[in-house]
């Protein structure tokens, strides 16, 4: 017909149909989302710890490290820092025999003397010593527990009990005290004061016979470093 426009067959063959549109959702590479999600978490983590512990690292660095020349410390750090080891590596019991769980004894500074249950004369001086030291800290003393080992299976002398009230007084072996107290060469734990810090780190040891003024010195310094994040009391 005249003027009408027919299709060419052959064209029509040629041209590509229109594929039709999918809606289907790409899945994501699982592994690498979730192995980006891990480093994330990790990071988070690590973050989070570092802002627990920067009190606790900034105390350390001012009594360490940012303090003035001259300044002479009587205590001897201990380094690396020793946990209190587990129930397992450091079994202790009171005077009646009923485990203690070392854990219980984080969250207060400790201040450790070792002795046998007969207790010498140097074993009572270090008791004494003990004792004051902890108050004339003053208002700070009720952030410092006394705690003292008892390293044989010699009864406690009675005597000495009283002047113990309000210390724990607790049994533990010998050898288990000598793998975490680590004592000057030639020596035993017996012949130290020691203190650990409230997360529970084996910190500083002191000489039995060491001036009480210098001593205190270094625990006033200490507890006035780390008053910020520490607090009387479990």
């Amino acid at each position: 017909m005249s003027g009408s426009r027919s299709s060419d067959p052959a064209a029509a063959a040629e041209s590509p149909r229109p594929e039709p549109l999918s809606f289907a959702v790409h899945a994501l590479d699982v592994p690498q989302a979730e192995a980006a999600r891990a480093r994330s978490g990790r990071l988070k983590m690590l973050a989070v710890l570092l802002v627990c512990a920067a009190p606790v690292i900034a105390s350390y660095l001012t009594y360490y490290v940012i303090r003035p020349e001259g300044r002479m410390n009587t205590g001897e750090l201990i380094e690396p820092q020793r946990p209190i080891p587990p129930a397992a590596d450091l079994p202790l019991s009171t005077l009646a025999g009923e485990p203690v769980r070392p854990e219980s004894l984080q969250q207060q500074w400790l201040l450790i003397a070792v002795g046998g249950g007969a207790c010498d004369a140097r074993c009572e001086r270090q008791l004494y010593l003990q004792r004051q030291l902890r108050e004339t800290l003053g208002r700070d003393k009720d952030r410092v527990d006394r705690v003292w080992l008892i390293d044989d299976a010699e009864p406690a002398r009675e005597v000495l009990l009283p002047a113990l009230e309000g210390a724990h007084v607790l049994r533990a072996p010998a050898e288990a005290l000598n793998t975490w107290l680590p004592a000057a060469a030639g020596q035993s734990p017996r012949a130290h004061f020691f203190l650990v810090d409230p997360l529970g780190n084996l910190m500083l040891r002191f000489p039995v016979d060491a001036d009480p003024s210098k001593v205190k010195r270094d625990l006033e310094r200490l507890l006035r470093a780390s008053k910020s994040w520490d607090r009387a009391g479990r």
